[in-house]
């Protein structure tokens, strides 16, 4: 009886440890020396693996139900697998049939068996590149614990990733490996289209960690001559962008204090309403959403201007062009574009928001003293609020000074307004 192989030719030929599918697999490679002959082995062994096309897995449209139950037969199965067929010039479709069949005999609860027999063939497809993947992030991990040829690793690392084969570890892997050849490939992987979208997304976070000293770096100098793009008010803040502008809880209600969160309201606040609306600086999208593509740019901005005085024209057009070079979605290759200076207004907009944002908490959560912040907070929270800027956070100052008259005057207003936002209204009506 013929036996149909699931994984590519050449990989049944490779001798132990790489032909091993079994748990003692990772225990062979720990003990393996990290010789110069057994790196090229290894590398061979994955050039090997890359040498056809991915194992297909497309032909079949399964529903949650379906990919909840593969799921427990991959768990329930994997010793049993690994058992049956413990090399890779053992691991077949016939293989799998045959531990699907004596697994489902006392599997609990039960799987029918129409199910197993119309889907056997995806399911052996999956299994098969399950088993590759496995197989592939235990090389890649053993290579990254010590290298000799970095410029061969880094190049078949990044076939690992263009391929999908592995690529979480193949994109750690070029982050140990660093400059130059593991920061290049990586380059190579954000801008170029090859590899799917979830590893290139980790390839520019793993980028941004690998860069993040030259940001610093940057941020550590002076912005003597640069062009500042916040008003003065706001240049003389002490509080970082890292910790979200956040004012200290125990500052103390000082006229200096007072004086300063009224002068840098004033000197952000809008002069007309905005035409979008500033992001909520706390994303929390759900678990399966995909983050907007603004969190990857402020992840590099922070770096390059962490205090409200490093905010320069010269700064943002270097974080933007860093962002480009990372292929992050939405930056346009050229800050001094148009595109590019509209980008620049909209990240001053959204950073003076995020500050005035923080002020209006301080004052609301912080200063006890109606006196300190009547009237003028009130009129500012107002005014911010029609404006669409911190408007949140300005509703929740004036209901925590809600036993002064101007407040609940301001939350009345706002509350009956037709022209706001329902949530800002139902938030002033509480």
């Amino acid at each position: 009886m013929t036996a149909h192989h699931l994984l590519p030719e050449s990989m049944r030929q490779l001798p132990l440890p790489w032909s091993d599918l079994t748990g003692e697999r990772t225990r062979r490679l720990e003990e393996l020396e990290h010789t110069e002959a057994n790196e090229q082995a290894a590398l061979e062994a994955l050039r090997t693996a890359l040498s056809t096309p991915p194992v297909p897995t497309e032909g079949g449209v399964w529903n949650d139900e379906s990919w909840e139950l593969f799921d427990r037969i991959r768990r329930e199965t994997r010793q049993l697998l690994a058992r049956t067929m413990p090399t890779t010039e053992e691991f077949t479709r016939e293989g799998v049939a045959s531990v699907l069949e004596e697994w489902a005999r006392t599997a609990e609860p039960a799987v029918p068996d129409w199910w197993l027999e119309e889907h056997i063939d995806l399911i052996c497809r999956l299994s098969a590149r399950h088993v590759l993947s496995q197989w592939a992030h235990d090389v890649l991990r053993w290579l990254q614990q010590e290298t000799h040829d970095a410029s061969g690793v880094a190049a078949v690392a990044e076939r690992c990733v263009d391929s999908g084969l592995a690529p979480r570890q193949a994109v750690d892997l070029l982050h140990a490996l660093g400059a130059p050849y593991g920061e290049q490939a990586l380059l190579r992987v954000v801008r170029e289209a090859r590899a799917g979208e979830d590893s290139r997304s980790w390839a520019r976070e793993t980028l941004v960690r690998l860069r993040r000293p030259g940001y610093r770096a940057r941020a550590r100098q002076p912005a003597q001559g640069e062009e500042p793009l916040l008003p003065p008010a706001v240049r003389e803040l002490p509080y970082s962008w890292g910790a979200g502008f956040r004012w200290p809880a125990d500052l103390p209600e000082s006229e200096e204090n007072i004086a300063r969160a009224r002068a840098v309201l004033q000197a952000l606040a809008p002069a007309e309403p905005l035409r979008e609306p500033v992001p909520d600086p706390v994303w929390s999208g759900d678990e399966d959403e995909e983050s907007p593509g603004w969190l990857e740019v402020r992840k590099v901005m922070w770096d390059f201007m962490p205090y409200a005085r490093l905010v320069t024209r010269e700064r943002m057009s270097e974080a933007l062009r860093e962002c480009a070079l990372l292929g992050i979605p939405g930056v346009p290759q050229d800050p001094d574009s148009e595109e590019g200076t509209r980008l620049v207004r909209q990240w001053v907009t959204w950073i003076g928001g995020w500050m005035a944002g923080e002020v209006f908490t301080w004052l609301g959560m912080y200063v006890d003293d109606d006196a300190l912040v009547t009237p003028w907070a009130m009129e500012l929270a107002e005014r911010y609020v029609r404006c669409g800027l911190a408007a949140e956070q300005a509703v929740s100052l004036l209901r925590w000074h809600d036993t002064v008259p101007r407040s609940r005057e301001a939350l009345a207003r706002i509350a009956a307004d037709p022209t706001l936002p329902p949530q800002v209204r139902r938030q002033a009506a509480l």
